[in-house]
């Protein structure tokens, strides 16, 4: 965990822009995580702001970042803002929805259901073709201790969640679900489930 992450959550949440940010934007070049693979709940205000911090320091030259980061801001508006009605709005917050069998879908939000306890849809980046992917329990009687600590670096370490990069894999998925607060009632915790 990185040092004083904890405390620059709390901050993020409850207050303005803080100098925290360098050390998240740090924290995803070491790692080798995109920044569009956000610690941060998607939407969230530590969210929006870092991808505004990545998409600042890329363009002063402080930053390199990778071909996918690289792409998203030089031909989108992402990490850009603007007023309107008196409120400071994202301008280019991609909410991706597809289709996968005639039905509509939201890409790369996990939900609970299907054939196990999660689901997730994701489109193949190599074909196009948008791709259900099931994880988790099979019969719903294991829970997901997400809220501790030791549960969640024990589930890392027997997972290898680090080497998971790959988001057409079941294992990508239930490594990170900790960070969808939909499927724990309004809650995200850092690092890896």
């Amino acid at each position: 965990m990185i040092p004083k992450f904890k405390e620059w959550l709390v901050e993020s949440i409850e207050g303005p822009r803080t100098p925290g940010l360098d050390e998240a934007l740090g924290y995803h070049i070491a790692s080798g995580l995109s920044v569009c693979e956000s610690i941060f709940r998607p939407g969230s205000k530590a969210h929006q702001d870092l991808m505004a911090k990545a998409r600042q320091d890329w363009e002063a030259g402080l930053v390199g970042l990778g071909p996918v980061d690289e792409q998203l801001f030089s031909q989108t508006d992402l990490g850009l803002s603007a007023q309107w009605n008196g409120t400071e709005v994202a301008l280019d917050f991609p909410v991706f929805e597809a289709e996968y069998h005639g039905k509509s879908v939201e890409l790369g939000k996990p939900a609970r259901g299907g054939a196990k306890k999660y689901h997730v849809y994701v489109k193949n980046p190599a074909t196009g073709k948008v791709k259900k992917i099931s994880f988790g329990d099979v019969h719903g009687g294991l829970t997901a201790k997400v809220s501790n600590p030791a549960a969640r670096k024990s589930f890392a370490a027997r997972h290898q969640c680090h080497l998971k990069n790959d988001r057409m894999t079941a294992g990508y998925w239930a490594c990170r679900i900790n960070r969808y607060s939909n499927l724990w009632g309004g809650k995200t915790y850092p690092g890896f489930w």
